[in-house]
C-alpha cells in the first residue's frame, strides 16, 4: 500500500483543499485505493468542477424533452411514439497521443452511451480539429484519427454520415476529436442508469478489465506537456466486434424486464458506473473485486477500479433474474459475473479477498465535489474592428482567389475522409456527406427522417466568443432547415483551454451566453453535452471551440433539397443580406493571418426569419437545390453549389453596390442562403411575406461558372475545372503538394487563371 504524501496527492490531480475536503467527508485518511476513487470523481473530466456554475443557463426543457442532461444521452421525442437518443463526446487527448486507437475509442463510448438508453444506435458524426497540416506529426494524426473512426464504425456497422474537419494552427499541440452519436427507440423502451431496489444483484459484462486506461479521466483532465508522449498507457484500447455483441446482448436484456438500470463504464470505469448508478438512486453498492473479470495477472484493487477497459457495462438486475441476465450475455460470448449488490448505506463499499478496500459515501462524492467559481477577465486585447484594410479596386477578377480558398485544407472537399467510413451500412441514409448541409437519415415504418449536423466557427469564437456561440448554433440551424429540417435540440461538446487561466474562463462563459441566447431563439434546448478543458500544450491554447451538434425533424423523409445545382436553367436567388465581414473569414485567415477583425454579427431574428421561410419553401416544393452561406463567403457558396456540371452564371449588380469584390464574395455575413427554383416569382412572394430579404442574381448553366457585376467577370471558369481542383486538392495536400502546386497541376486553364 502506498504512502499517501504530498507528491502522491499532487500526482492524482487533487489540491491540499481538496484533500482535506476528503478526510473530512471519510473522517480519516483515505487509503490508496480510495484515493485513486476521489482523483477521477473530482477530475475536471468527471465532476465539471469549473464548468457546471455555467453550465446552469443553459436552457433544458422544452416540449420534445424526454430527458435532459443528467444521463448517459439527451432524449427527444420524434412522433408516434418514437424517441431519439443523442450526445456528443469528446476524445482529445488520448487521440494527440495515440490517434488510432485515441479516435476509435471515442467512437465506441459515444456508441455506448446511446444504446445504454435503450436506443439503437443509427447514426455517427464527428467533428474534427487538427493544426496546420505541414505541422510536425500532423500529417500522422490525421491518417491515424480517420482510421480509427473508420476501423470502429464500419466493424460496429454504425454509419458516419457527416460532420465537419477544419485545420489551424491553434490545434498544432493539442487536436480535437469530438463524436456524436444518435439512437432510436420507442418511449416505453428507455432505460436510465440507477441503482435501485435494494438487494437487487449488480452485475459486470462485456470485456475483461485490463490496465489499459488507468487515470484516463485525470489525463484528459490536464494539460499537455513535452512527457505528453508518456501519457501512452492512458490511452484505452478498443475492439468494435465486441462492442457489436455487447450492442445485441443489451437490446436483448433489455426486452426481457430483467434490469433496473444500465451504465456504461466510461471515463473512470468501474469507479464512477458504481457511484453515478447509486447516487441517482440514493443507494449504495457493495462490489467484490474478486468476481471482476480481468486479463491480466497481479491486478489491484486500485487498477481494477480505474481501469478503462473497453466494451463493458454495469447493470443491475431484479433479484431472482440475474441468471437469467447472465445467461444472454454468455450466449454472446461475453462476460457477465454478478460482483455485487444494491444496499442501503448510502455507500460504495468495496471489497478485496474479503479485506474491506474502500468505503466511500456515494451523496458527498457529487454533492460535496468541489464547484469552483473560477476568476474571469477578458483579454487585454481583442478584435481592432469591423473591417480589414482597403483592399484595391472595387470590381477585379478574383478567380485566382477562389481557387486558393476551395484548393485550401479547409474548404477542399473531404471525401479522403468519409470514403473511408462506412455511411450507408443499414439503409437508414437519405443523404451522404457533401449532398446537403446537414445529414439525413429516416426513421423507418415512420415516414419521418431527422436532420444531422455538427457545427462551430472556432475563429469567430476567439475574436468575439459572444457572437461566436451564437453562431455555431445559427449556423446548425440553417444548415438543418436548407435541409428540409425544423430545428429541435442540441448537444454539445465545449472544448477550451485551461479553466484556470481568467481569459479561458471568460471565452468560456461568452460561448455559453451566446449559446443559450440562440437555443432560447430557435427553440432549440441542450439535452446532454461534454465539456473539455485543458485543450492547451505549454501554455498555448486552442481556440476556444463549443461545438454544436443539432438535431431537426423532417415531417416527410422526401422533404429537404440537396447543395448541388440539378439542372440548367433555374433561377437562383440570394436570400439575406452581405455586409462587409471579413473578421475571422476564411478569406481573412488566408491572405491577412494576423489582423484581428470582429466576426460577423448574428441577428437571431433574421436567422429565425430566413429558418421559417426556408421551412416554407421546402413545404411547398418550391426549392430544387438550397445551401446556407458560411465558410469562404457567398463566391464558395456558389462553388459548392456547382460541383457536379451544372454551374450558373450570377450577376450581383443591385446587391450590396457598396462592397468592393472581395467583401461581396468572401464576407461571412450571417442568414444567408443560395437556392434555386422554377418559380422565382413564387419564392420572392414567399420571401416578403417572412420579411427575408430576396433577390434574383442569375441562372444554373451547364458547364460554366461566371460572376460578374457592373461588366466586370469578377470570377470565370469552367465548373469542371472548379470540381476538379475542389475534390483533389485535399489528397494532394494531405501527399505534400502545396496549394499553388494543387492549382497548377490540375488542368491549363487552372494555371492560366492563376498566373
Amino acid at each position: 500500500m502506498s504512502e499517501i504524501t504530498a507528491e502522491l496527492i499532487a500526482s492524482h490531480g487533487l489540491t491540499p483543499d481538496e484533500y482535506k475536503r476528503i478526510e473530512q467527508i471519510l473522517g480519516r485518511a483515505p487509503n490508496y485505493t480510495e484515493l485513486g476513487i476521489f482523483s477521477v470523481m473530482w477530475s475536471e473530466h468527471c465532476s465539471y468542477k469549473s464548468s457546471r456554475v455555467h453550465l446552469r443557463k443553459f436552457p433544458t426543457r422544452g416540449p420534445r424533452v424526454v430527458q435532459g442532461p443528467g444521463e448517459n444521452a439527451g432524449v427527444i421525442d420524434i412522433g408516434d411514439g418514437w424517441v431519439a437518443a443523442f450526445k456528443m463526446e469528446s476524445h482529445n487527448h488520448p487521440s494527440f497521443i495515440e490517434p488510432y486507437q485515441g479516435a476509435a475509442t471515442g467512437v465506441g463510448g459515444i456508441l455506448r452511451d446511446i444504446f445504454t438508453m435503450g436506443a439503437r444506435p443509427i447514426a455517427c458524426l464527428d467533428s474534427l480539429r487538427f493544426g496546420d497540416l505541414n505541422a510536425p506529426r500532423m500529417k500522422y494524426l490525421v491518417d491515424g484519427v480517420v482510421r480509427g473512426i473508420a476501423g470502429y464504425g464500419n466493424c460496429i456497422g454504425i454509419p458516419t454520415v457527416g460532420g465537419e474537419t477544419s485545420f489551424h494552427p491553434s490545434y498544432n499541440g493539442n487536436i480535437l476529436v469530438n463524436v456524436f452519436a444518435l439512437g432510436v427507440t420507442t418511449r416505453d423502451k428507455i432505460f436510465k442508469g440507477t441503482a435501485s431496489g435494494v438487494g437487487n444483484p449488480v452485475i459486470y459484462v462485456g470485456s475483461k478489465t485490463g490496465r489499459d486506461g488507468i487515470h484516463g479521466a485525470t489525463m484528459a483532465s490536464a494539460e499537455f506537456d513535452e512527457a505528453s508522449e508518456e501519457k501512452r498507457p492512458t490511452v484505452q484500447v478498443g475492439d468494435p466486434f465486441t462492442e457489436k455483441l455487447l450492442l445485441e446482448a443489451c437490446l436483448e436484456v433489455m426486452e426481457t424486464d430483467a434490469i433496473v438500470g444500465i451504465q456504461d463504464m466510461g471515463a473512470a470505469g468501474l469507479t464512477s458506473s458504481s457511484f453515478e448508478m447509486a447516487g441517482r438512486a440514493g443507494t449504495g453498492i457493495r462490489l467484490n473485486l474478486d468476481n471482476v473479470p480481468v486479463r491480466e495477472s497481479g491486478m489491484t484493487p486500485y487498477e481494477i477500479m480505474l481501469s478503462e477497459s473497453q466494451e463493458r457495462m454495469l447493470i443491475v438486475a431484479k433479484r431472482g433474474r440475474e441468471h437469467e441476465v447472465v445467461r444472454i450475455f454468455e450466449k454472446w460470448d461475453l462476460n457477465a459475473a454478478i460482483v455485487g449488490e444494491v444496499t442501503s448505506d448510502g455507500l460504495v463499499r468495496v471489497f478485496w479477498h474479503g479485506e474491506e478496500v474502500a468505503s466511500i459515501p456515494v451523496g458527498p462524492i457529487s454533492t460535496e465535489a468541489p464547484v469552483y467559481e473560477r476568476p474571469i477577465a477578458p483579454p487585454s486585447s481583442g478584435p481592432s474592428g469591423h473591417l480589414l484594410p482597403a483592399r484595391g479596386e472595387r470590381d477585379l477578377d478574383v478567380t485566382s482567389t477562389l481557387l486558393r480558398l476551395i484548393a485550401s485544407p479547409n474548404l477542399s472537399s473531404k471525401h479522403w475522409i468519409y470514403e473511408q467510413y462506412d455511411t450507408t451500412v443499414r439503409t437508414n441514409t437519405i443523404a451522404r456527406p457533401e449532398r446537403r448541409d446537414a445529414a439525413i437519415v429516416r426513421i423507418k415504418g415512420t415516414g419521418r427522417a431527422l436532420a444531422l449536423t455538427s457545427d462551430v466557427n472556432p475563429a469567430y469564437c476567439h475574436l468575439d466568443p459572444y457572437e461566436g456561440g451564437k453562431q455555431a448554433v445559427a449556423e446548425a440551424a440553417r444548415n438543418i432547415a436548407v435541409s428540409g429540417g425544423r430545428p429541435v435540440a442540441i448537444t454539445d461538446c465545449l472544448n477550451f483551454g485551461s479553466p484556470e487561466r481568467p481569459e479561458i474562463m471568460w471565452q468560456f462563459a461568452e460561448c455559453i451566453r451566446g449559446i443559450s441566447d440562440a437555443c432560447n431563439a430557435f427553440g432549440t434546448p441542450v439535452v446532454s453535452g461534454n465539456v473539455s478543458f485543458y485543450n492547451e500544450t505549454e501554455g498555448r491554447a486552442v481556440d476556444p471551440t463549443p461545438t454544436i451538434g443539432m438535431v431537426g425533424i423532417l415531417e416527410r423523409e422526401d422533404a429537404g433539397a440537396e447543395i448541388y445545382f440539378r439542372k440548367p436553367g433555374l433561377g437562383i436567388v440570394l436570400l439575406g443580406t452581405t455586409r462587409d465581414e471579413l473578421g475571422g473569414s476564411e478569406y481573412q485567415q488566408r491572405f491577412h493571418p494576423d489582423a484581428t477583425v470582429a466576426p460577423p454579427r448574428v441577428d437571431l431574428d433574421r436567422e429565425n426569419a430566413l429558418i421559417n421561410l426556408l421551412l416554407a419553401a421546402h413545404d411547398q416544393r418550391l426549392l430544387h437545390s438550397a445551401h446556407d452561406i458560411s465558410n469562404g463567403g457567398l463566391a464558395v457558396a456558389l462553388a459548392e453549389c456547382s460541383m457536379e456540371e451544372i454551374g450558373c452564371h450570377v450577376d450581383l449588380g443591385g446587391h450590396a453596390d457598396d462592397l468592393d469584390a472581395i467583401a461581396l464574395l468572401f464576407g461571412e455575413s450571417q442568414g444567408r442562403a443560395i437556392v434555386a427554383t422554377s418559380r422565382v416569382d413564387e419564392l420572392l412572394r414567399r420571401a416578403k411575406e417572412h420579411s427575408v430579404p430576396a433577390m434574383p442574381i442569375g441562372h444554373t448553366a451547364a458547364g460554366a461558372f461566371l460572376i460578374e457585376r457592373n461588366g466586370v467577370a469578377l470570377v470565370r471558369i469552367s465548373s469542371l475545372e472548379l470540381a476538379r481542383i475542389w475534390r483533389s486538392a485535399f489528397a494532394l495536400l494531405l501527399s505534400g503538394d502545396s496549394e499553388d502546386d494543387v492549382i497548377r497541376g490540375l488542368g491549363e486553364e487552372a494555371e492560366l487563371i492563376a498566373r
